[in-house]
Protein backbone atom coordinates (compact mmCIF):
# COMPACT_ATOMS: atom_id res chain seq x y z
CA UNK A 1 0.00 0.00 0.00
CA UNK A 2 1.71 3.01 -1.59
CA UNK A 3 0.21 6.30 -0.02
CA UNK A 4 0.73 9.28 -2.44
CA UNK A 5 2.92 12.16 -1.29
CA UNK A 6 2.03 15.61 -3.23
CA UNK A 7 6.35 16.10 -3.89
CA UNK A 8 7.93 13.13 -3.49
CA UNK A 9 7.68 9.31 -4.29
CA UNK A 10 6.60 6.63 -6.81
CA UNK A 11 5.27 7.66 -10.31
CA UNK A 12 1.65 6.71 -10.79
CA UNK A 13 2.04 7.32 -15.02
CA UNK A 14 -0.12 5.32 -16.53
CA UNK A 15 -2.00 3.72 -13.42
CA UNK A 16 -5.58 3.74 -13.27
CA UNK A 17 -7.14 5.16 -10.33
CA UNK A 18 -10.30 5.46 -8.70
CA UNK A 19 -10.56 8.03 -5.41
CA UNK A 20 -13.31 7.64 -2.76
CA UNK A 21 -13.54 11.02 -0.56
CA UNK A 22 -15.34 11.41 2.69
CA UNK A 23 -14.84 11.75 6.42
CA UNK A 24 -14.77 7.91 7.01
CA UNK A 25 -16.60 8.88 10.20
CA UNK A 26 -15.90 5.80 10.51
CA UNK A 27 -14.45 3.76 7.62
CA UNK A 28 -16.88 0.61 7.95
CA UNK A 29 -17.25 -2.34 5.78
CA UNK A 30 -19.20 -0.67 2.70
CA UNK A 31 -16.04 1.59 2.42
CA UNK A 32 -14.42 -1.63 1.26
CA UNK A 33 -17.18 -3.32 -0.73
CA UNK A 34 -17.14 -0.59 -2.85
CA UNK A 35 -13.69 -0.17 -3.64
CA UNK A 36 -13.09 -4.07 -3.77
CA UNK A 37 -15.88 -3.88 -6.52
CA UNK A 38 -14.64 -0.57 -8.25
CA UNK A 39 -11.08 -2.53 -9.03
CA UNK A 40 -12.87 -5.08 -10.63
CA UNK A 41 -15.69 -3.66 -12.68
CA UNK A 42 -13.59 -0.62 -13.54
CA UNK A 43 -10.79 -2.40 -14.32
CA UNK A 44 -8.77 -0.42 -11.64
CA UNK A 45 -5.44 -0.29 -10.59
CA UNK A 46 -5.68 1.33 -6.62
CA UNK A 47 -8.29 2.50 -5.24
CA UNK A 48 -7.53 6.05 -2.88
CA UNK A 49 -9.14 7.19 -0.09
CA UNK A 50 -9.10 10.49 0.55
CA UNK A 51 -9.94 11.12 4.33
CA UNK A 52 -11.01 14.62 4.77
CA UNK A 53 -9.60 16.48 7.45
CA UNK A 54 -13.14 17.80 7.92
CA UNK A 55 -16.50 17.70 6.22
CA UNK A 56 -17.62 21.59 5.39
CA UNK A 57 -20.93 20.48 5.51
CA UNK A 58 -20.71 18.51 8.66
CA UNK A 59 -20.43 19.67 12.25
CA UNK A 60 -16.86 19.19 13.37
CA UNK A 61 -17.92 17.99 16.81
CA UNK A 62 -19.82 14.66 15.43
CA UNK A 63 -16.52 14.12 13.56
CA UNK A 64 -13.89 12.06 15.21
CA UNK A 65 -10.23 13.36 14.95
CA UNK A 66 -8.34 12.98 11.47
CA UNK A 67 -5.98 10.69 12.96
CA UNK A 68 -8.27 7.93 14.78
CA UNK A 69 -10.18 7.85 11.40
CA UNK A 70 -6.82 7.29 9.64
CA UNK A 71 -5.89 4.56 11.70
CA UNK A 72 -9.80 2.56 11.95
CA UNK A 73 -9.56 3.19 7.86
CA UNK A 74 -5.72 1.67 7.48
CA UNK A 75 -6.92 -1.11 9.77
CA UNK A 76 -10.33 -1.57 8.06
CA UNK A 77 -8.24 -1.76 4.28
CA UNK A 78 -5.89 -4.11 4.59
CA UNK A 79 -5.67 -4.78 0.63
CA UNK A 80 -2.44 -3.94 -1.34
CA UNK A 81 -4.70 -2.11 -4.16
CA UNK A 82 -6.46 0.30 -1.17
CA UNK A 83 -4.29 3.64 0.02
CA UNK A 84 -5.47 5.50 2.52
CA UNK A 85 -4.09 8.77 2.32
CA UNK A 86 -4.27 12.53 3.79
CA UNK A 87 -3.34 14.18 0.83
CA UNK A 88 -5.87 16.81 1.90
CA UNK A 89 -4.51 17.83 4.74
CA UNK A 90 -0.68 17.44 3.02
CA UNK A 91 -1.89 19.82 0.54
CA UNK A 92 -4.49 22.29 3.10
CA UNK A 93 -7.10 22.13 0.37
CA UNK A 94 -10.78 21.57 1.89
CA UNK A 95 -13.31 21.09 -0.87
CA UNK A 96 -13.76 18.39 -3.37
CA UNK A 97 -13.56 20.19 -6.70
CA UNK A 98 -10.18 21.85 -4.97
CA UNK A 99 -8.26 18.30 -4.33
CA UNK A 100 -9.20 17.26 -7.22
CA UNK A 101 -7.65 19.96 -9.41
CA UNK A 102 -4.32 19.57 -7.37
CA UNK A 103 -4.33 15.61 -8.18
CA UNK A 104 -4.57 16.27 -11.86
CA UNK A 105 -1.33 19.00 -11.18
CA UNK A 106 0.80 17.02 -9.39
CA UNK A 107 -0.35 13.42 -11.00
CA UNK A 108 -0.36 14.22 -14.83
CA UNK A 109 0.13 10.45 -15.95
CA UNK A 110 -2.34 9.26 -13.96
CA UNK A 111 -6.16 8.72 -14.57
CA UNK A 112 -8.60 9.35 -12.12
CA UNK A 113 -12.45 8.60 -11.96
CA UNK A 114 -14.38 9.78 -8.92
CA UNK A 115 -16.54 7.49 -6.75
CA UNK A 116 -19.27 8.24 -4.58
CA UNK A 117 -22.85 6.68 -3.53
CA UNK A 118 -26.23 7.70 -4.98
CA UNK A 119 -26.63 9.50 -1.60
CA UNK A 120 -23.96 11.86 -2.66
CA UNK A 121 -25.06 12.11 -6.38
CA UNK A 122 -28.30 13.62 -4.82
CA UNK A 123 -26.67 15.70 -2.06
CA UNK A 124 -23.56 17.32 -4.40
CA UNK A 125 -25.47 20.09 -5.87
CA UNK A 126 -24.78 21.65 -1.91
CA UNK A 127 -20.61 20.83 -2.63
CA UNK A 128 -18.48 24.07 -3.89
CA UNK A 129 -18.29 23.93 -7.65
CA UNK A 130 -19.90 20.73 -8.06
CA UNK A 131 -20.41 20.78 -11.71
CA UNK A 132 -16.52 21.32 -11.93
CA UNK A 133 -16.23 17.92 -10.96
CA UNK A 134 -17.98 16.31 -13.47
CA UNK A 135 -15.79 17.80 -16.02
CA UNK A 136 -12.64 16.93 -14.03
CA UNK A 137 -13.03 13.35 -14.05
CA UNK A 138 -15.42 10.71 -14.97
CA UNK A 139 -17.44 9.82 -12.57
CA UNK A 140 -19.00 6.18 -11.11
CA UNK A 141 -22.02 6.09 -8.85
CA UNK A 142 -22.79 3.40 -6.61
CA UNK A 143 -26.36 2.44 -6.00
CA UNK A 144 -27.69 2.61 -2.47
CA UNK A 145 -30.73 0.99 -1.27
CA UNK A 146 -32.47 4.18 -0.63
CA UNK A 147 -31.03 5.99 -3.95
CA UNK A 148 -31.77 3.25 -6.48
CA UNK A 149 -32.52 5.12 -9.53
CA UNK A 150 -29.51 7.37 -8.90
CA UNK A 151 -29.87 8.08 -12.61
CA UNK A 152 -32.88 10.15 -13.18
CA UNK A 153 -32.67 11.19 -9.53
CA UNK A 154 -31.64 14.96 -8.50
CA UNK A 155 -30.48 17.89 -10.04
CA UNK A 156 -26.93 16.83 -10.96
CA UNK A 157 -28.34 13.92 -13.00
CA UNK A 158 -30.24 15.93 -14.64
CA UNK A 159 -27.95 18.21 -15.36
CA UNK A 160 -25.27 15.58 -17.04
CA UNK A 161 -28.05 13.09 -18.48
CA UNK A 162 -26.49 13.50 -21.61
CA UNK A 163 -23.04 12.34 -20.38
CA UNK A 164 -24.79 9.55 -18.62
CA UNK A 165 -23.20 5.78 -19.74
CA UNK A 166 -24.22 2.44 -19.60
CA UNK A 167 -23.23 0.46 -16.53
CA UNK A 168 -21.75 -2.04 -19.78
CA UNK A 169 -19.22 0.91 -20.37
CA UNK A 170 -17.66 0.56 -16.53
CA UNK A 171 -14.53 -0.97 -18.11
CA UNK A 172 -13.33 1.71 -20.13
CA UNK A 173 -15.39 4.85 -18.19
CA UNK A 174 -11.94 6.06 -16.71
CA UNK A 175 -10.60 6.57 -20.25
CA UNK A 176 -13.14 8.82 -21.05
CA UNK A 177 -12.64 12.55 -21.42
CA UNK A 178 -15.61 14.37 -18.75
CA UNK A 179 -18.30 14.62 -18.37
CA UNK A 180 -19.12 10.86 -18.16
CA UNK A 181 -21.03 9.30 -15.36
CA UNK A 182 -22.41 5.73 -15.44
CA UNK A 183 -24.55 3.92 -12.40
CA UNK A 184 -22.77 0.66 -11.21
CA UNK A 185 -24.99 -2.78 -11.10
CA UNK A 186 -23.38 -3.05 -7.66
CA UNK A 187 -25.57 -5.09 -5.20
CA UNK A 188 -26.98 -3.07 -1.96
CA UNK A 189 -24.76 -2.51 1.26
CA UNK A 190 -26.83 -1.21 3.98
CA UNK A 191 -23.95 -0.24 6.45
CA UNK A 192 -24.04 3.63 7.47
CA UNK A 193 -21.84 5.71 8.70
CA UNK A 194 -24.07 7.67 10.33
CA UNK A 195 -25.90 4.67 11.61
CA UNK A 196 -22.56 3.24 13.08
CA UNK A 197 -21.74 6.40 15.13
CA UNK A 198 -25.61 6.03 16.81
CA UNK A 199 -25.08 2.67 17.67
CA UNK A 200 -28.10 1.47 15.28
Amino acid sequence: MIVPHPHCGPSFDGMRIGLLGGSFNPAHAGHRDMSLYALKRLGLDQVWWLVSPQNPLKSAKDTAPLANRLKRARALAKHPRLVISNIETQLGTRYSVDILRELHLRFRGTRFVWLMGADNLKQIPAWRRWQDIFYQLPVAVFRRSTYASGRIAGKAAQRFARNWKSACASKRLVTLAPPAWLVLDNRYNFLSATAIRKGD
